[in-house]
């Protein structure tokens, strides 16, 4: 069901209308003895009952008896047949933030997510005839579709391009935008944004998984060292045979490359050790 824009007429005109013709029916009613107007009479009086107000940004859907007839979106009062019934729906722009779903994220961990989605009405028909409560339904689907994306993804990256949770926001809100307009298109609801506002692992492994980090940044920082020390030590290797400082065989260039090495790559400062003799 898509929705029927649907014209109305304008209120205040026609209610200044309607109070001078119901005061001249009583008045004729009461003066002139006229109670052939009480048929008239009743007939502005149910006139009366087709007044409703339209806020800015917000819609009437009209029925009657039960038969979708249009939607009015002309703010201020308005009036159409008395018989109409008028169900406002706000069309601004809304947003909610989710409860933290434990969910277990592609490589099996558990983590706890939570995202905000900021959405509105656009088809107000859709909104009301296609579901139950359009709201509940915008929570409970953004629910669903946050539990599948996470599900999708690792928490962080193990190898290069892959996207993960932590690391890629803006791929993750892609898609979680995508799943929500998927979902949530058939209330007529548009999903303007979509973002994950609570990222973390589980209380139980979020210690393991700190230690994890930990070591895998340890890793990283020796493998950088190692290789900035490996260059260090061909550069000096270089210069010393290039400028002819020193000729060093192939004992000594490997116990140079020891030292050298070892004062590099030490965590602490090395104490240094004066040979007065020989390495033979």
């Amino acid at each position: 069901m898509k929705e029927i824009p649907i014209r109305s007429l304008p209120g205040i005109p026609l209610l200044l209308v309607l109070l001078g013709l119901a005061a001249a029916e009583v008045w004729a009613m009461s003066s002139l003895r006229l109670l052939v107007l009480v048929v008239p009479f009743v007939a502005t009086l149910v006139c009366f009952g087709g007044f409703y107000m339209v806020e800015p940004n917000q819609a009437a859907v009209l029925t009657l008896f039960g038969r979708y007839v249009g939607t009015v979106k002309e703010t201020g009062l308005r009036w159409n047949n008395p018989f109409y019934s008028a169900r406002k729906v706000s069309l601004r722009v809304r947003n909610f933030e989710s409860s933290k779903l434990k969910v277990n994220e592609a490589d099996g961990s558990p983590i706890e997510i939570a995202a905000v989605v900021v959405w509105r009405v656009v088809d107000s028909a859709e909104a009301v005839f296609n579901v139950d409560d359009y709201e509940s339904y915008v929570h409970v689907q953004s629910e669903a579709a946050i539990r599948a994306m996470a599900t999708s993804y690792p928490y962080d990256q193990h190898e290069p391009g892959q996207v993960a949770l932590r690391s890629h926001s803006q791929e993750i809100s892609q898609d979680l935008q995508h799943q929500l307009e998927e979902r949530l298109a058939t209330a007529g609801i548009e999903v303007l944004e979509a973002r994950i506002s609570h990222l973390a692992y589980a209380p139980e492994i979020a210690q393991a998984m700190l230690q994890r980090q930990q070591a895998n940044a340890v890793i990283a920082a020796r493998t950088r060292i190692v290789e900035g020390a490996v260059s260090m030590v061909e550069m000096a290797l270089d210069h010393l045979r290039t400028r002819g400082v020193v000729d060093l065989d192939e004992e000594r260039r490997a116990q140079m490359v020891s030292n050298l090495l070892v004062v590099l790559c030490s965590d602490r400062a090395t104490q240094p050790v004066i040979n007065t003799g020989t390495l033979y």
